[in-house]
């Protein structure tokens, strides 16, 4: 084997050709495992979007079942369609309350202070744990008989605390609370390794031009922060087009009304309840589109406000 370069041929050594067999093989197990676990369930998907199959009969029923672009004619036409995609967008409501609270709790651990570790760990905890499990707990805390929010509601006021998962409204902001709360570690750690990362000569030459602790958080904190908020935000903003556990877990079909379902859910509901799997996987695409879009924009219009610590 040998490398043209201009002119001249350069004839490999036996380590190198070893070296280069080695690279090769390392560089295909990932392209391996994206045509496999990514680029093909894509396919697949969306060859199924274009067919009734129900799952019957393996590749030869969803063949047998070919119906075009029907299935996206219908969707745009399915009112729940559009109740769950709102009802997802209205969940995203927590992604700038979940990071604002994640800068405020990582600027306070910032600082030295007794017991910081401990604080650190404990807001982190959730982020670990088991979303079944914890969706569990909140469901018991929100539990209108005996949870524990309208206990202390009662115990403060002497009145009855609202039905939290009862209520079209509050069970909106019943799960984005939760939603908050489960994501908030992350938010905190990230933000936390973003403000170790800001050289204090910034803030002592900020501070030796007279600027307060507001302009020295608007001029240097924010803008070199910039890009670990961009990407919590492009990472809630993918993770919370998906949230279905929570739903599943934490309501009743849904929630009453349908009020808490999102659009991952309604996918599962056709998939696995209907075996609507045709009709499922055209959901599936529309909302692939729909973060990519989303990704994208978000990805042009980074040079305009992500700032990097030349």
């Amino acid at each position: 084997m040998s490398r043209v370069d201009g002119k001249k041929k350069i004839k490999l050594s036996a380590m190198a050709k070893r070296e280069e067999r080695w690279a090769l093989l390392f560089v295909a197990a990932p392209a391996i495992g994206f045509l496999l676990f990514m680029a093909w369930p894509i396919i697949f998907a969306f060859l199924t979007s274009l067919t009734t199959w129900n799952g019957a009969k393996g590749f030869e029923g969803m063949i047998n079942r070919f119906c075009g672009f029907d299935n996206y004619i219908k969707l745009f036409s399915d009112a729940k369609f559009w109740k769950t995609l709102l009802t997802t967008i209205i969940y995203l409501i927590g992604i700038p309350c979940g990071m604002i609270l994640g800068l405020l709790f990582a600027m306070g651990m910032n600082r030295k202070i007794p017991g910081v570790r401990v604080l650190r760990t404990m807001y982190y905890v959730p982020v670990i744990s088991s979303l079944v499990a914890v969706s569990i707990l909140w469901a018991w805390v929100y539990n209108y008989d005996y949870g524990l929010l309208n206990v202390i509601i009662k115990a403060l006021t002497g009145m009855h605390g609202p039905n939290w998962l009862g209520d079209e409204i509050l069970i909106k902001v019943s799960m984005i609370i939760f939603m908050v709360w489960k994501g908030l570690g992350t938010s905190i750690i990230l933000y936390l390794a973003g403000l170790q990362n800001i050289p204090r000569t910034y803030y002592e030459a900020a501070m030796v031009d007279g600027a307060n602790g507001w302009q020295q958080f608007k001029n240097i904190t924010l803008p070199l922060l910039s890009p670990v908020t961009f990407y919590i935000l492009i990472t809630s903003l993918i993770g919370g087009f998906q949230v279905f556990v929570e739903v599943q877990v934490m309501t009743t079909n849904g929630g009453i009304g349908y009020s808490a379902a999102t659009i991952v859910y309604y996918l599962y509901e056709k998939a696995f309840e209907s075996f609507q799997l045709g009709y499922a996987s055209a959901i599936a695409i529309i909302l692939a589109v729909i973060i990519f879009i989303i990704t994208l924009i978000n990805f042009v219009m980074q040079d305009k406000w992500v700032k990097t610590i030349d």
